[in-house]
């Protein structure tokens, strides 16, 4: 791992969070995320699977953890299983984590090689009346690859038949979407490397400079400061490329006039930034660009403010969608009268704006929550309102990160250059430093 040690004690507290849930003589087991193909001979980088990781700070591929906390031998209430390294693997793939750095990464006393997992589990798992599995209940996800929790359920249940089964996601997201003070601090990190990348960007960017260059002066920066890399696959889009949600393509080069719409992010300690800004390429708006940018900024702030404890999901987003409609009347882009006829279900903003004000985040960047619980105190969400203009080849985003507190919200990005005076004062005063100095 590139990034520093988080204490163990922050995992100790989450087991102990979980576990407290639990019912009485339960076991709960979680597995490591797998290691996917990537092409005959390669697998993809491994990304470790959160609710995991939330619990024993563990970063490798091949991990088991169980957790009985009533098992009658006090040795297997919390054992972790690593892959065992050895002589090859160390000269092929590198370091693994010894019992010992296991030990003090996690907080668990128990370390256990993973070839004795089965011989293990059968010992202890007798005694158990309930198993708690997991799976990736995220709402956002579509189940189409056998991944490798889905085919230890299988094998469990082939194997011991008559226990009761549980799920752990429930609990899991109750307790991952509120942030601990450690877990505000990784993101605060994560962040404060995005900000770092987005101004490198703006004393680089100039007509004549492709997408891809951006893309590559951002992940230097991210790598320069211990980040893994992208916390998404990032969005340099430029001109009417703006108006693909999702262009990854970052192939083309930027021109005058046009305005480049980015939404990216550092990964820091698996924990995840997610931002999106919009700036001219040559260093100044046009009046018609500015309009649009500020309309999408008056929104962003007003959205902000409803970003409280308390608030409920779709009332926010309801409320974010009237604001936005305002704003499109007066940009001439709605007309109040059509508004005042529309079908309520079928909102005519959605032209314009057709993604959601928010989203969780955390160690998934639309990290895993409830749609339908209040907003809480320790919740960090996106406050991304979006115009999108077809006609005009025109796309504007803003994005920030939001940590909600007892005494109301902390913008996690609040010195990241966002209104467009900052943003062309800071791209012209490099481009008329880099002029003298040649």
């Amino acid at each position: 791992m590139k990034y520093t040690s988080i204490d163990a004690d922050f995992f100790k507290n989450n087991r102990k969070s979980f576990t407290d849930r639990l019912k009485n003589n339960s076991i709960a087991i979680f597995q490591a995320n797998d290691e996917f193909p990537r092409s005959g001979d390669q697998a993809y980088v491994f990304k470790q699977n959160p609710d995991l990781f939330y619990l024993t700070g563990i970063d490798q591929e091949q991990t088991v953890l169980i957790l009985f906390p009533d098992c009658p031998d006090t040795l297997y209430r919390e054992v972790l299983f690593l892959r065992q390294t050895s002589e090859q693997i160390a000269v092929w793939e590198g370091h693994k984590y010894t019992k010992e750095e296991a030990k003090k990464a996690s907080g668990i006393a128990q370390i256990v090689w993973l070839d004795r997992f089965w011989d293990t589990l059968s010992m202890i798992i007798h005694y158990a009346e309930t198993i708690y599995l997991n799976t990736n209940e995220n709402d956002r996800y579509v189940h189409t690859v056998p991944y490798r929790d889905v085919r230890f359920i299988q094998d469990l249940k082939q194997r011991y038949p008559l226990h009761h089964y549980e799920r752990s996601a429930p609990i899991l997201r109750d307790l991952r979407v509120v942030k601990s003070a450690v877990e505000g601090a990784l993101t605060s990190k994560a962040c404060n490397i995005t900000r770092d990348a987005f101004i490198r960007v703006l004393k680089f960017v100039k007509p004549g400079v492709a997408e891809y260059e951006i893309e590559a002066e951002i992940i230097h920066e991210f790598i320069r400061q211990r980040a893994t890399g992208h916390a998404y696959t990032p969005i340099i889009a430029s001109g009417a490329n703006a108006n693909i949600l999702h262009y990854n393509d970052n192939n083309q080069v930027c021109k005058d006039g046009d305005v480049i719409l980015f939404d990216f992010g550092a990964e820091y300690a698996n924990y995840n930034a997610d931002m999106s800004r919009s700036i001219p390429v040559n260093g100044r708006f046009t009046k018609r660009q500015k309009d649009v940018y500020n309309a999408v900024l008056h929104v962003m702030k007003e959205a902000q403010k409803m970003l409280i404890a308390g608030t409920i999901w779709n009332e926010y987003h309801d409320e974010v969608g009237k604001i936005m409609e305002s704003e499109l009347i007066k940009l001439g882009l709605l007309d109040k009268h059509d508004v005042a006829k529309q079908d309520p279900k079928i909102p005519l903003y959605k032209k314009y704006f057709m993604h959601g004000t928010s989203h969780h985040l955390g160690l998934d960047v639309h990290d895993f929550a409830s749609r339908y619980k209040p907003f809480e105190v320790g919740n960090i969400l996106t406050c991304e309102p979006g115009i999108y203009i077809q006609e005009e080849g025109l796309g504007i985003r803003l994005e920030n990160n939001i940590l909600i507190t007892r005494e109301g919200n902390v913008d996690l990005m609040a010195d990241i250059p966002l209104e467009a005076e900052e943003i062309e004062s800071i791209m012209n005063s490099w481009s008329l430093s880099e002029e003298l100095n040649n």
